[in-house]
């Protein structure tokens, strides 16, 4: 008799439990999809995937948006206030002796080695172009600074500028607000990337500059192209825009050693989010997402549902 009154209470309470169980994970898909319809509002590219009732919000951010450029950042802010983590890019663990360090080394980070010239370390081809475009420079000091700082200044040529928020700008400041837990995706450490722009060989720059001459040569415009295609949601012609293509190529994504790093640390990071529950939101560098074998592509190829614009080019 104790036995069939003990059963009889469980499944009596098992079937109270039951439609409070399903309305609560009806409500909790309901939050879900007004924190992606929200986010979304804002016109960013943004991607959702899922797993195991578990969802990401993948937002494509860009480095760099004209000052006077207009989309819907409120939308993203309300939507970050509601999600339960945010996911941001890695950041240098850097002590003051890895600062000390890289001031005690500008020199060498700076200028190209010995008395060499960009004209020994470039293709006559490249360095006839790069000529072409500091033709006006009056101070030939450029052929003199290492290829960072070369690239840096072809870049800005091609209109590169910090001036609007960004989706990074914008998830920050709200997450901050609301007091939403967020978390950098992980770390690069200062000594390594001290070490790097210490001992890194012109020629590993190589890339970096033929892309960035590219884009030079087609002047300010590319900026502000690139924005209105990310703005439209047309990411294949963002990643293929010249300018997109020297950033992917120059330091630090570009670097052979620190750009497989942060592409580690973003792929570790988000599968891990996966298993977490509720709504991660995750502000990820739209070429890292996008590219082809990008993140976007690898989620795809393990069967998961990414949801989102259109991130591949034609054939």
């Amino acid at each position: 008799m104790r036995r069939l009154l003990t059963g009889l209470t469980l499944g009596l309470a098992l079937t109270m439990a039951a439609p409070v169980l399903a309305q609560e994970v009806a409500q909790e898909e309901d939050r879900v999809d007004d924190i992606v319809v929200t986010a979304r509002r804002a016109g960013a590219p943004m991607w959702t995937v899922e797993r195991g009732g578990n969802t990401v919000i993948l937002v494509g951010a860009i480095r760099g948006l004209p000052r006077d450029f207009e989309w819907r950042p409120q939308a993203l802010e309300e939507a970050t206030g509601r999600a339960d983590r945010i996911l941001y890019p890695p950041y240098a663990r850097a002590s003051v002796g890895d600062l000390m360090r890289l001031l005690w080394r500008s020199r060498t980070i700076t200028r190209l080695p010995g008395e060499t010239t960009s004209a020994e370390h470039l293709s006559p081809e490249l360095q006839a172009r790069l000529e072409a475009i500091m033709a006006g420079e009056r101070n030939q000091d450029w052929r003199r600074r290492s290829f960072l700082i070369t690239s840096d200044d072809l870049l800005k040529r091609a209109g590169l500028k910090r001036g609007g928020r960004d989706a990074d700008d914008v998830v920050r400041d709200a997450a901050r607000r609301a007091d939403v837990e967020g978390e950098a995706v992980g770390f690069v450490r200062g000594d390594e990337l001290v070490d790097n722009l210490i001992t890194q060989p012109p020629s590993a720059y190589t890339p970096c500059m033929a892309a960035s001459i590219a884009a030079a040569e087609q002047g300010e415009g590319l900026f502000a192209e690139r924005a209105d295609d990310w703005r439209g949601l047309r990411v294949a012609e963002v990643i293929e825009n010249p300018l997109d293509v020297a950033l992917g190529q120059c330091w630090p994504w570009g670097d052979p050693t620190i750009g497989p790093q942060l592409r580690a640390h973003w792929l570790t990071a988000l599968s891990t989010a996966l298993d977490q529950p509720g709504v991660t939101l995750a502000v990820a560098p739209l070429r890292l997402l996008a590219e082809p074998g990008g993140v976007l592509d690898g989620l795809e190829a393990e069967g998961l549902d990414v949801r989102g614009p259109d991130w591949k080019a034609e054939d």
